[in-house]
């Protein structure tokens, strides 16, 4: 068995980043370093006093630490990751502007009075829920080791969870529907021959390659090679002096190929033991 720290490195950088941060952010609740108030979606505060940052970290507040915030980690942890390693293997770019196009749909909904959230964090989860019944729609799960059903299901079981144990349902179907729309705009319309109009920003793969984790293909920008790099410079001796790295020319290897080509190993002249 996998130790803990085994385990968290294996997992994929989006999904690992997104839990990581759910879970500093519930810690620091515990620890009472700040007030939900101050990161909650407030259009009239973002408006009115310029407090922009609250249109971002509204969604990484699921909760304090309770029942309900350890099984939307859980979901994150294995939906999140199982989505990112399958369907989204090597496309880490296409995965983040997911996750990004679902919070700009969720923005967008939640100008509506009526569908206002202060915390839009659990409609993301329930959006990658969604997502992930779509991609695998015939995967066998079970729901408490009680209900065996298929992954497309999946969503309507846990919303009908949620209505059992008297939790709101809005989060749920304001993340079910941004998943729809992703899902309809990059899958099922260009499917039907429609044209494909949700094509991942050049902004979004020039940041993924700055971060410098995950991979992409066909990427149209190349991964920074700096990244994860804790120092760059010259570096001294103890005596003062300055070491550089040896540098080579390609002359010198040019011309030990071609004495390798020819049989000859050692060119030059020869001397006896006696000087001669």
């Amino acid at each position: 068995m996998s130790t803990p720290a085994e385990y968290y490195r294996s997992l994929p950088p989006v999904s690992k980043t997104y839990g990581v941060a759910c879970f500093m952010t519930a810690a620091a609740l515990y620890l009472q370093l700040y007030n939900p108030r101050n990161i909650s979606l407030d259009y009239g505060l973002v408006i009115k006093r310029f407090q922009v940052w609250r249109l971002i970290t509204n969604f990484f507040f699921l909760g304090p630490f309770s029942f309900p915030f350890a099984f939307r980690l859980i979901i994150i942890a294995r939906y999140g990751v199982g989505l990112e390693r399958g369907s989204f293997d090597k496309r880490t770019a296409d995965y983040v502007w997911m996750l990004v196009f679902g919070a700009i749909s969720l923005l967008v909904m939640a100008v509506v009075p009526y569908l206002l959230s202060p915390f839009m964090g659990p409609s993301v989860v329930f959006m990658i829920v969604y997502v992930w019944s779509r991609e695998f729609p015939n995967a066998r799960i079970n729901i408490y080791g009680l209900v065996s059903l298929k992954g497309f299901y999946l969503p309507w079981a846990l919303l009908a969870l949620d209505l059992i144990f008297g939790d709101p349902l809005k989060p749920d179907i304001l993340g079910m529907v941004a998943g729809h729309i992703y899902y309809f705009l990059t899958v099922l319309h260009p499917l039907a021959g429609g044209k494909f109009m949700l094509k991942t920003p050049l902004w979004v793969h020039k940041l993924v390659a700055f971060w410098g984790e995950g991979t992409q293909i066909n990427s149209p920008v190349e991964r920074n090679p700096h990244a994860g790099v804790a120092f760059q410079g010259r570096s001294f001796r103890l005596n003062g002096r300055t070491t550089t790295p040896p540098q080579t020319t390609q002359e010198p290897y040019n011309n030990q190929q071609q004495a390798a080509a020819d049989g000859v190993v050692f060119r030059g002249r020869s001397h006896r033991l006696n000087g001669r």
